[in-house]
């Protein structure tokens, strides 16, 4: 049975989705709290991302149909995260001397190509927020005619002092929010800590016409408004980082369910941050990453990938440059037996033995009672590593083609859910000109000039391949 944390209830508890309890129908409803597309995503913002693809593909792995929508914010995200200060769209238009529509599509594409660089599964649908104005307005307006939101000179506020269930998720209760309060005091607010639903603004360039005048909608708002569309009024898993969790998601659970009645989401789950060398990742300390800079430095996207899914969601992860080569090295070790299994199964072998019909077995069990406990990643990698050596035993020692089969079959089922992309690898074709470079980089290695032999690695490393050290001697592989 699939337990999963549930940062509601603030335990882990026995997953079964709301199409299961009804008609016993194996759907999954899961909504993502997607990126805020003024400046390209960094690695904090893409593990949090992986780990719902991971999530996603371990449900599918499980059987179940999943139904999986991630937003793109392209409005109303304020810098502060709360009503004051300036839209992220439009702080980056002036930054950048551009329209906020413009600063959007660009970042949009942006984030596209860096999730397909990273071997995400693609979600059903990626609605933006601009495009969804008039389903945020329906759901003000019903707000308002339950009594949970009032309009106050062309703004709509949502107020908190009618919602008894505030602070549910993230612990936060109101009247300490308010003995406490340090937020701006803004006098068209019954309440200071009442959030936005829709705002009017003259000065905002980004405006369209709603029942209360022209202004545009709160960040939380959009997700609801969102969610709703196309999921429906009650979501299974609503994923996002942990720092979405207050205010965002506290708002999101208020005015979803004050204007539906019904529970919002069942299961929540959410990302700890990501720490670069022990320290919050900042650009003012020079340690802010995105993949494009990962990617010039050298490092493939699968390795920020493995990097980045190693370890367990509720943990928080220390991003290092030495813990990236070591998702190399683990790569490599990964590709090496990948690249022997089938090049055995093309050369049809005809050796005897069942041993690994059970080991697979054994592995892919082991692999998925892992994943069960809470997506326990460090379990499952220790499965496929187990079944690694045991693979790479039997290789050495014979193996019958049904074995290297099923070996195969199971890799690949356990690759379904990590999304390394073994199928991608191929044995390389290596040219004579980089047969001529290992060749002095080996000869180099037996009289031990170093030197020369980092030489001719870095020669080839220019040619767009990588140098493997393997037991077998040098393997090549284009980089990825």
């Amino acid at each position: 049975m699939f337990k999963l944390y549930n940062s509601l209830t603030k335990q882990k508890e026995n997953f079964k989705s709301l199409a299961e309890e009804k008609n016993k129908k194996k759907l999954v409803t899961m909504y993502t709290c997607g990126p805020t597309v003024y400046d390209y995503v960094h690695i904090g913002n893409l593990r949090s991302f992986l780990v719902a693809d991971l999530l996603r593909r371990f449900l599918e792995f499980k059987g179940y149909k999943v139904k999986h929508v991630m937003n793109i914010t392209d409005v109303g995200h304020m810098v502060a995260d709360a009503e004051t200060g300036e839209d992220k769209m439009e702080a980056a238009a002036r930054r950048e001397k551009k329209d906020p529509w413009q600063i959007a599509e660009f970042f949009t594409k942006a984030f596209f190509a860096d999730i397909k660089r990273m071997n995400f599964l693609k979600a059903d649908k990626y609605p933006k927020a601009t495009d969804h104005i008039k389903e945020m307005i329906k759901i003000i307006l019903k707000l308002i005619k339950n009594g949970y939101a009032y309009e106050a000179n062309g703004s709509v506020y949502f107020d908190l002092s009618k919602f008894s269930d505030w602070g549910k998720l993230s612990g936060n209760k109101l009247e300490d929010l308010i003995a406490g309060a340090r937020v701006e005091i803004n006098p068209e607010k019954k309440h200071p800590y009442d959030f936005a639903l829709w705002i009017k603004n003259p000065s905002h360039i980004m405006q369209w016409n709603s029942p209360w005048g022209k202004g545009y909608p709160g960040w939380h708002i959009e997700c609801s408004a969102m969610s709703m569309k196309y999921l429906g009024e009650t979501i299974d898993i609503h994923t996002g980082g942990e720092d979405n969790k207050f205010p965002h998601h506290e708002s999101e659970i208020a005015q979803s369910e004050g204007a539906t009645g019904c529970q919002f989401v069942r299961f929540w789950l959410h990302v700890k941050h990501l720490m670069v060398d022990g320290e919050k990742m900042s650009k003012s300390k020079n340690n802010f990453y995105t993949l494009g800079q990962i990617l010039e430095k050298g490092y493939s996207p699968r390795a920020l990938r493995y990097l980045l899914i190693s370890s367990h969601y509720r943990d928080s992860l220390n991003f290092t440059f030495d813990g990236l080569e070591a998702a190399e090295t683990a790569l490599q070790r990964l590709d090496e037996t990948w690249t022997k299994i089938s090049e055995a199964v093309s050369e049809n072998k005809n050796g005897k033995g069942e041993s690994l019909v059970a080991a697979a077995e054994i592995a892919e069990k082991e692999f998925g009672a892992a994943l069960d406990d809470d997506l326990n990643i460090s379990g499952a990698f220790a499965a496929l590593f187990n079944f690694i050596r045991k693979i790479n035993a039997k290789l050495t020692s014979g193996v019958s083609k049904k074995e290297l089969v099923v070996a195969k079959k199971a890799l690949l089922k356990m690759d379904g859910v990590l999304g390394l992309g073994f199928q991608k690898i191929k044995a390389e074709k290596i040219s004579e000109q980089i047969k001529k470079l290992l060749g002095e980089r080996e000869q180099a290695r037996k009289i031990k000039d170093w030197k020369r032999a980092d030489e001719v690695r870095a020669e080839i490393e220019k040619l767009g391949y990588t140098v493997l050290d393997t037991a077998e001697g040098q393997k090549v592989k284009t980089k990825t």
